[in-house]
Formats: structure tokens, sequence, C-alpha cells
């Protein structure tokens, strides 16, 4: 879409959680004839709003199946990565769940519905671990992650872990084997 300098490019909508520092990204849509425009990520946008999120590397999965649950996952410190997170294929429940010491909200998720007609979309800090269940077949997930992959700082929980009592909308059909094995966080 071309620059208008009278209609300025539309902003990042960052909307907070009920967990500190976990946000909902929204794009401003700009629609005309053709369809709409949006910016999904503008390093001006979350400057702004005090976020210092630069990605360093993008990467997908593709699920084939509904009822596919990857995670619960993160990154050991000093690799804690931050995420933003977009389905751009199907529907997933996504959930974050914080992990940060010290932190009021400590052992809190937060779950949403990420839609790839929706364009929405979740930041998650470093700190905090992640994992969807897919709601449709054909589901892809699209990640911005801004540290690299460190194999031996992966980390992992049971999604059914009793005491984060995580709200799954619907029961899991295909796990890895490895997620199987994840012990619970208490």
């Amino acid at each position: 879409m071309d620059r208008d300098p009278v209609h300025p490019a539309n902003p990042v909508i960052l909307e907070p959680t009920k967990l500190a520092g976990l946000l909902v990204v929204r794009p401003e849509k700009r629609s005309d004839e053709r369809g709409f425009f949006a910016r999904l990520w503008c390093a001006d946008d979350f400057a702004a709003a005090g976020i210092a999120f630069r990605p360093h590397q993008i990467s997908t999965s593709f699920n084939h199946t509904a009822g596919t649950l990857r995670g619960l996952h993160w990154q050991s410190a000093p690799h804690g990565e931050t995420k933003l997170v977009r389905a751009t294929a199907g529907q997933v429940w996504d959930v974050a769940v914080d992990l940060r010491e010290g932190s009021a909200t400590r052992f809190g998720w937060f779950g949403l519905l990420l839609d790839a007609a929706a364009h929405t979309a979740l930041l998650i800090p470093a700190g905090f671990a992640h994992g969807f269940i897919t709601l449709s077949d054909d589901a892809e997930v699209l990640y911005a992650i801004d540290t690299p992959y460190i194999e031996q700082a992966a980390r992992g929980a049971r999604y059914d872990d009793p005491a984060l009592a995580i709200d799954w909308p619907r029961a899991p059909t295909v796990i890895a084997g490895r997620d199987l094995q994840f012990g619970p966080l208490a």
C-alpha cells in the first residue's frame, strides 16, 4: 500500500493481559476495494510502548490434525526467548504460563484463540512457558523469536500439570513423546 502523509501508517495495537508483560497484539486494518493492509509488528510501535523486541529468527509449525498439542516449552535463563506468535492457517488455542521468579502471577496462565482470519498475535516475554492446541486441521503457527534456539536450554512442563490447571478447550489427540515425558513444575 502506498504511504500517504495525510493518513499515517496504521499502528500495531498492544493490549495488556492479566499477566504482566504478556500482550495481545492486534493489527489496525486499513481496508479498501483491494482488501486490507495491516502492520503485524513495528519496531517503533513496540519501542514507544517500552518493548525492546527485535526478531532474531522466524519459525513455523504446521499441524495436520485438530487436537495436536505442542508444549509447554521455554528456554532457561540466560537464553530466555520473547516470542511473537500468530496463526497463519486455521485456529489454535494458545497458552502462556508465567514462570518468572518473584512474579505476582507466577504459575498463572493466559489462553487466547489465535485465528488466522483475525490476524491476532500474542507477545510472550522471556520467562514464560508456551504451548497450544490446534482447533482445526492444517493449522499453522508463525513464531518471531528474539534469540537463537539453544538446545541445552530447552525446557518443558506437562500440559496437564495440576498445579497450573490450564483449561484447555478440548482434549489432545496428538502429542509428541517428548512433551509427555515432561514432569510437573511443582
